[in-house]
């Protein structure tokens, strides 16, 4: 299947210089909510980066759960392939597409876990079958059929009465992804599209703008 001929003319937006001058995580927030105006279905999530034990790349989608002043927060399995990825390598890079608004933002930096409070306090706030989903499921591990799967699922439910759980397992936990680099990006016509990257600058950013 030949896909050549896909494409269409970005013409909704442009990054003029002033944007230079802006906080690019302050902005990564602001389109967040453009997005989710805009009917965009995941406006949060991005496709996260990592490098494996054995130097293999890997990606997948996860859902940003915060925007901070030093960069992002997302939750996970900490015993899954991206969590025994970043004990390796704890540098990791996402992006984010909003496609309705034609803009990507990307992001590069270290992770880190974050602490069991914050990790409790996030969980408690999830609806109690992907609360129980946590228990259930051993992330990234095979399993024969969906059925047992869904046993799983029945043994977690049991051993936790309603309302809980009210905290996460051992085994699931959070990462601050702290951001060195950041690109904004918005499409143009004709492909000259309008790129800034951002370089962490101590307490403040350098922008640049790029060739598309």
């Amino acid at each position: 299947m030949s896909l050549q001929d896909q494409r269409r003319a970005y013409r909704r937006g442009a990054l003029d210089d002033a944007i230079a001058q802006a906080d690019p995580l302050r902005t990564l927030a602001d389109w967040i909510d453009e997005a989710r105006a805009a009917g965009d279905p995941e406006p949060t999530a991005m496709a996260l980066a990592t490098v494996d034990p054995d130097g293999q790349p890997s990606v997948r989608y996860v859902l940003c759960k915060g925007v901070t002043d030093d960069g992002l927060e997302f939750f996970t399995n900490l015993a899954s392939r991206k969590g025994l990825a970043l004990a390796h390598e704890p540098r990791a890079a996402v992006t984010f597409w909003f496609a309705g608004l034609e803009r990507s933002v990307r992001i590069t930096g270290t992770t880190r876990q974050l602490e069991r409070a914050r990790v409790d306090d996030y969980f408690a706030s999830r609806p109690r079958g992907s609360r129980l989903g946590a228990f259930a499921s051993r992330q990234s591990q095979p399993i024969a059929s969906r059925s047992e799967l869904e046993a799983q699922g029945a043994a977690a439910e049991a051993a936790h009465p309603e309302p809980g759980p009210e905290r996460a397992p051992a085994e699931w936990g959070g990462y601050a992804l702290i951001a060195g680099e950041v690109e904004l990006w918005q499409g143009r016509d004709d492909r000259l599209h309008d790129r800034f990257r951002f370089t962490r600058n101590g307490a403040g950013w350098t922008a640049q703008r790029l060739q598309p």
